[in-house]
Parts: C-alpha cells; structure tokens; sequence
C-alpha cells in the first residue's frame, strides 16, 4: 500500500553569515528503522513472505555486494549506486600506498527512483526548532574526513549552535552509542580540548572498539547564559565509523 511521501523541516540559525535572520533548515528524524524493522513492515504488508527468508536473503546479497565493492566493482544495492574513492595525495609518478596518508572511501549516489521519489516529497516546514542545539559537522582530525569516521585516539571537531556542554546534572555531556549492541560510550569532560556553543572538540577514546556509532550531545546551555534547568540532547544524523 502506498503512503504518503512527507516529511518536517525545523529551522536553525546560520551563524556563517552576516543576516541576523538567516536560516538553515533540518529534516526531522521521526524514527531510526534498522533491517528488522523493515523487515517487519514488508511482512505486515505481504503475509505470504517469510521473516526469517527475507533476512537471510538480504544477507547472502549484502554480503556479496561487499566482496564485489571491495573487488574494486560499482554495485547498485539498496537505494543508492556505491564505488570505491580514495582519500589522500600521491606524490610522484612511481608513489606507493601509505596507510597513514591514503584510505579508501566510499561513494554513494542516489538511484533514479528514490531521487523520483524526493521530488514527490511533501515538505512541511514548522519554524524554529524549539531548543536549537544542531551538530551541522563531526571532521575526524586524524583522517579529514567529515561525516563519516572517527579514530580512537584521535581528535574530533564538532561545528554546530548552541552545542556547548554546560551544567550539572549526571546525563551532561558526549556519548557514542553503539549501532550494534546500544552501548553508551561517554567521553570524559577531561577530552573535551574546546567547548564553545558553536564549536566543540574531544578525544576519542582510545579503546573504542570498532564499530558504528551514533554521536549525542546532552547539554543544560543555554545563550542567554544561565543553563536550562532540565537538559537537552541532540544525536547526530550521520553513523560515524571506527574502522579497524
């Protein structure tokens, strides 16, 4: 049964330009599905398919799709096309891998249909976020790269508005949760280098395992310099990777 294609924009400030009424807008996350919860949605909406067979028939074709990728193949999977890139600046005609200086990434474009689909897209926008805290960008400073990895032991830059860690309650602070397990890692206010409201840096603990993770910020800040009473919390749209 087909639904409808809508979504919510909430808008934020845009600190990066001189307009005091500039802003930038956010689409809202109603929810987070993982393969699962697909899964389930695809059951409910056909009775004749099996869970346990659509599951297992995702994984033989996702597990192909990874050997084929990393073969050096383009491979449509899903939504998107994916390709291999690679980060990194070679010196010489003759130049050889480094594995401190060069990494491969990967590259995603949508297919025609879910860019067919965007366009169909009802958008709602609501007006200001309520609270305003927003992460626009996680760089990871040991690879460079933005929105996608983090290095234990290593530095991450956070640029975002109203984002800075501020008061006393016992949720406060920075945390990486685990995709695969739900797990909290909480970054110690000892590896927060910088914590301003439009800038925060950490370290990266240095036994993080690999592993996907969302990033949170709780915070009781507030601009008008006296902290809120109760704390607000932002996470990350994007799943940064620690990459073995």
């Amino acid at each position: 049964m087909a639904t409808e294609n809508h979504v919510i924009v909430e808008l934020y400030d845009l600190v990066l330009t001189e307009r005091k009424d500039d802003r930038f807008g956010r689409v809202v996350t109603t929810r987070s599905n993982k393969i699962d919860d697909l899964i389930k949605k695809a059951v409910a909406r056909r009775t004749d398919l099996n869970a346990s067979t659509l599951k297992a028939s995702f994984e033989i074709l996702k597990s192909i799709a990874l050997e084929e990728l990393t073969a050096g193949a383009s491979v449509e999977f899903g939504l998107g096309y994916y390709s291999l890139g690679v980060n990194g600046i070679f010196i010489g005609d003759h130049a050889r891998w480094d594995n401190s200086q060069h990494s491969l990434s990967i590259q995603v474009a949508p297919t025609a249909e879910l860019r067919s689909m965007l366009k169909k897209t009802t958008v709602d926008v609501r007006g200001m976020a309520s609270f305003g805290t927003v992460i626009n960008s996680v760089t990871d400073v040991a690879s460079g790269e933005v929105n996608s990895r983090i290095t234990p032991g290593g530095g991450v830059n956070l640029a975002g508005s109203k984002i800075k860690i501020a008061g006393d309650l016992p949720e406060v602070g920075i945390c990486l949760i685990s995709e695969a397990t739900g797990e909290n890692f909480a970054i110690p206010m000892t590896s927060i280098l910088v914590n301003e409201p439009s800038k925060v840096s950490f370290i990266v603990p240095a036994a993080l395992p690999t592993n996907d993770y969302k990033l949170r910020i709780i915070t009781q800040f507030s601009s008008s310099g006296i902290n809120l009473k109760e704390t607000r919390s932002y996470t990350f749209d994007y799943v940064l990777s620690v990459i073995a």
